[in-house]
Formats: structure tokens, C-alpha cells, sequence
């Protein structure tokens, strides 16, 4: 394997972040210090909420709105099949169904019109709603508690056509992959009930490890600060639970690396749009290679990955010759429902949603993040036009 030349992601830290971190060393305060709180002002007043939760990763931070939302044993929720599993896994840790429904073809983003039509019927009962269940490890008259969206790559999903499917449900916005990004002027993460982001070091910005749930709901809030912090509520002693809590909580150092990155988001933005222009213009003359679709909702993309599409049959050769010349690439996503343990489970078969499988084998992930060069993009480019030819 030649060695990679181009990294598939890279953080973009300066001395400012540094100097953050060493300046909690030179303190006792390395959990639950001045940094977390002043981390989750800092998101609150931007994005324009309530309440900023820190928690040690954006899978921590969905599984406490799933629990926030009430959400048991037997449950049915809404959600998307072309996800990271993270999306998926929070609502079985709960032992609750995650129901799946196809995805937009050009976005990947949920089906706002089969999300309507699969929220009627299992709220309506009866035989249509079979239709929309696993083949098994459901309950046809269990109750549909939620919608789970995912902003896929950074761009939010279609949430004004997905509120006839809310009706009456708790909405938890997987905003992991999209903090930044504006649907039609509003901020991502504020088009639920409660939004959840991510920091892992691929992401726009990093806390290393990390994650941040937002909400303008007094009473969800109060029930995750507790749950994060292995359940201890509002006026419990320290070694007093009201709760069965995680430890979910965010390190100081992971907080205070988050709060200077944080302050550079527009700058981070800015930079990884550059980057997706550059790749924009390179890959004008790969006929074969179909671009990002950017709908007309997103006021503003946040880029976290750069996932072109291109022929089913050539894909994995494609990668392969990539690999060869020392660029990585990889395939984006593989479809949830066919992972073997949900295959097990649940009984999914090939063919049950035929566009997130299109989508998951026609899908490729091309090096990107906000440190990349000109060079280095058209180097890539470069190199999948060899791969194609």
C-alpha cells in the first residue's frame, strides 16, 4: 500500500486552540470547570436557544433526547436507513424500533412524503401500517413516539414538508454532521424539539471527542444536564442519584478546545466552502461524476464530507485506483438496514429501500477538510479522472 499523500480529513487547530487547552492543565479543573459552561453559552447565544448541553460525543447527546422524549421498550420512531449507525443505535439502546423510510434521491436527506404516509398509517393502525414495519422485532400496534431526522452532510433536511409526518411526535434532530448550516435563514439544530451535534475530528470543528445538544425545552434540558452526569438532579448531593444517569459529560479540555473553535466557525465554514468550490470547478469536466445536490431550502451548507456519486459498477475500482496512487477515499454510507446485526434483528433484505442502497453504492467520499490546498483538490481530481478512464 503506498503511503497516503493527501490525509482523508485533518483538524484545523491554531495556537489559539492549544494555548486553551494548556491553560486548564495549569488549573484543578479538568471536569466540570468554567470551560463547559462557558462552551454551551457560547452555542446557546449563537444558534439561539435556551439551552447548550455538552456531552462526550453527539451519540451520547441523542441517546439522552431519546430519553428525553420518552422513548421505550417497543417504541416506534421515524427515521432515515442512509445514516451514520449512531442514528440508529440510540434507539435500541432504549429497545425501541427505529422504522425506516426511504430518502430524497438527490439530497439522501429523509423523504419528507414517505415519512407522511408511514406517520398516518402507523398512527392510524391496522393493516397499512405493516407495511412500514420490519419483518419482524415489531409490534404492529406499538405506539409511534418520534421522528428522528439526520442533516446528511451537512445540509438539513426538508423540515417545513416533514411537519405533517411530526404531527403529534417529538422531533430530535440529528444535526451531527451540520452545525452552521441554516435551513431557509434558521440555524440547524433549532428545527426540532432538541438538535445534537458532533465534534469528532473529521467534523467542521472538534472537541477531539464530543458533542452538544441544544433545546428551548426547560424541562427536557434539566432531565439531560441529570442523565449526563450518571443521574444526578438539581439538588442531589454528590454521592445522591434521582436518575439512572451515563457518564456523558464533556472534559474541561475537550470544552476549552471547543470554545475557541467554536469562535472560528464562520472562519471554518468559509474555509471548507472554498474547498468544495475548488472541487466544484476541478470536477466540471468528469462527466461521470455527479456533484453534491444543494436544495433550495439550505440558506447556508455547512460542508463536512465531500461525497460525489458515480457508476454502481465502478466504484470500488475507482477507490482501489485512488488507493494506489496514495489517496484515500471511501465508500458514504453503507445502508443501516443491511448491517449484519440489523439484518439479524429485524430481517432486512436487499431491495427494502432502493434508493438509500443506490445511494450507499454509487456514493464515494473524497479527501476533504478546511486545511486542504488548491493543489491537493486538483491533485485528486486529477487522479479519479485517471481512475475513470
Amino acid at each position: 500500500m503506498p503511503e497516503t499523500r493527501i490525509p482523508m480529513s485533518a483538524p484545523d487547530l491554531t495556537e489559539a486552540e492549544r494555548a486553551a487547552v494548556l491553560a486548564v492543565l495549569h488549573t484543578p479543573h479538568l471536569s466540570m470547570g468554567p470551560e463547559y459552561l462557558a462552551f454551551e453559552q457560547a452555542v446557546a447565544e449563537r444558534i439561539g436557544v435556551r439551552h447548550a448541553i455538552s456531552v462526550n460525543s453527539g451519540t451520547a447527546g441523542l441517546h439522552l433526547c431519546v430519553r428525553a422524549a420518552g422513548i421505550g421498550p417497543g417504541d416506534l420512531v421515524l427515521t432515515t436507513p442512509f445514516s451514520f449507525m449512531a442514528s440508529s443505535n440510540v434507539l435500541l439502546y432504549e429497545n425501541a424500533v427505529p422504522v425506516f423510510v426511504d430518502v430524497d434521491p438527490l439530497t439522501g436527506n429523509i423523504d419528507p412524503a414517505l415519512a407522511a404516509a408511514a406517520s398516518a398509517d402507523l398512527q392510524t393502525g391496522g393493516a397499512a401500517a405493516r407495511r412500514w414495519l420490519p419483518r419482524r422485532g415489531a409490534n404492529k400496534g406499538a405506539p409511534l413516539k418520534a421522528l428522528l431526522p439526520v442533516d446528511v452532510f451537512g445540509q438539513p433536511a426538508d423540515y417545513d414538508a416533514l411537519r405533517p409526518a411530526a404531527a403529534g411526535l417529538k422531533i430530535i434532530e440529528d444535526s451531527c454532521e451540520a452545525i452552521g448550516a441554516q435551513y431557509h435563514g434558521r440555524n440547524a439544530g433549532t428545527l426540532g424539539d432538541t438538535g445534537v451535534f458532533a465534534f469528532y475530528p473529521n467534523k467542521q470543528m472538534t472537541t477531539a471527542e464530543g458533542g452538544l445538544i441544544v433545546t428551548d425545552d426547560d424541562e427536557a434540558a434539566t432531565l439531560m444536564r441529570a442523565l449526563r452526569n450518571q443521574g444526578r438532579a438539581p439538588g442531589d448531593t454528590w454521592l445522591q442519584h434521582t436518575y439512572l444517569g451515563y457518564n456523558y459529560r464533556l472534559d474541561e479540555l475537550s470544552a476549552a478546545l471547543g470554545r475557541v473553535q467554536f469562535g472560528r466557525l464562520d472562519e471554518l465554514l468559509a474555509k471548507r466552502q472554498r474547498v468544495a468550490n475548488w472541487y466544484a470547478t476541478h470536477l466540471e469536466d468528469l462527466p461521470e461524476i455527479e456533484q453534491p445536490h444543494i436544495a433550495a431550502s439550505t440558506t447556508r451548507m455547512s460542508w463536512f464530507v465531500y461525497v460525489v456519486r458515480l457508476p454502481a459498477t465502478r466504484r470500488d475500482a475507482v477507490i482501489a485506483a485512488l488507493e494506489a496512487e496514495g489517496i484515500p477515499a471511501r465508500p458514504y454510507f453503507a445502508p443501516i438496514h443491511l448491517q449484519p446485526f440489523m439484518v439479524e434483528r429485524f430481517g432486512y433484505q436487499p431491495g427494502d429501500f432502493p434508493v438509500t442502497e443506490e445511494l450507499g453504492q454509487r456514493g464515494l467520499a473524497l479527501p476533504f477538510s478546511s486545511v486542504m490546498t488548491e493543489e491537493q483538490v486538483a491533485e485528486v481530481c486529477t487522479a479519479l479522472g485517471r481512475a475513470l478512464t
